[in-house]
């Protein structure tokens, strides 16, 4: 069964126990956590504790991020170990290319999965997930990629297609609406969009996808419930018939 949760970056200006009670109220099991719920600045001791009240919810973290990270070993170093601090196996991320040799190193030292977040045609380093693809399916298969679908469908590419061929390393995906897939696509409630959300889930269930399917809503941002609420109903209604 496909485990769909939140990219908590949805709930950004939340408070760690508003977030908590909307997605309880929203039979959501699985999230990714952003910096906003589960801050690099913490200790190890303040990290676990957050992940234990999220669990303690019947809410399992199975991911952080997105995380900028830098082409410097010491920041990347922070990276990993506020990940592992945290206990939690799967970081989406954000480098530049020129870090993936550090990173191919790094993912092996920590045995921790990086996925590697497209962001759209802005994005000069990984617009597609193809792109972040071709530079490492040669190289440690604990880089991998989260694929964000809205990004994918505004760089011209049809995300449940990339899914499919990019299975072998997509670790992470972010889930979404747009209003068009041209450059300019706006976020939209899921199901309200131009994108095929069918076509997207049914391609997680063919390569038997066992990471968070987080909703990545960004409308409304001060107060995204309603917007989440309707995205959440809709893709269970889908996975109900497919």
């Amino acid at each position: 069964m496909l485990k769909i949760g939140v990219a908590t970056y949805t709930l950004r200006l939340w408070k760690i126990d508003e977030t908590i009670a909307l997605l309880q109220k929203l039979g959501i099991e699985y999230v990714s956590l952003k910096d906003a719920h589960l801050p690099r600045s913490s200790s190890p001791d303040e990290l676990r504790a957050i992940i234990k009240k999220f669990q303690a919810a019947g809410i399992t973290p199975l991911s952080v991020g997105n995380i900028a990270i830098k082409n410097d070993e010491a920041d990347a170093r922070s990276a990993f170990e506020y990940a592992k601090n945290a206990g939690i196996g799967t970081m989406v991320c954000a480098p530049p290319v020129e870090a993936l040799p550090m990173l191919d190193k790094l993912v092996k030292e920590y045995d921790i999965r990086l996925a590697i977040h497209n962001h759209g045609p802005e994005d000069k380093h990984f617009p597609t997930p193809y792109a972040a693809y071709e530079l490492i399916k040669k190289l440690d298969p604990r880089l991998g990629l989260c694929v964000d679908v809205g990004h994918c469908a505004r760089g011209g590419k049809d995300p449940a297609r990339a899914i499919w061929d990019c299975r072998s390393r997509v670790y992470d995906i972010h889930l979404k609406d747009i209003h068009t897939t041209e450059r300019n696509g706006r976020a939209r409630e899921v199901g309200r969009g131009v994108l095929d959300i069918p076509a997207i889930l049914h391609a997680l269930q063919k390569i038997k996808f066992e990471g968070n399917i987080g909703f990545e809503y960004e409308k409304d941002e001060k107060d995204p419930s309603l917007g989440l609420a309707e995205s959440v109903g809709y893709v269970r209604g889908v996975l109900k018939v497919l």
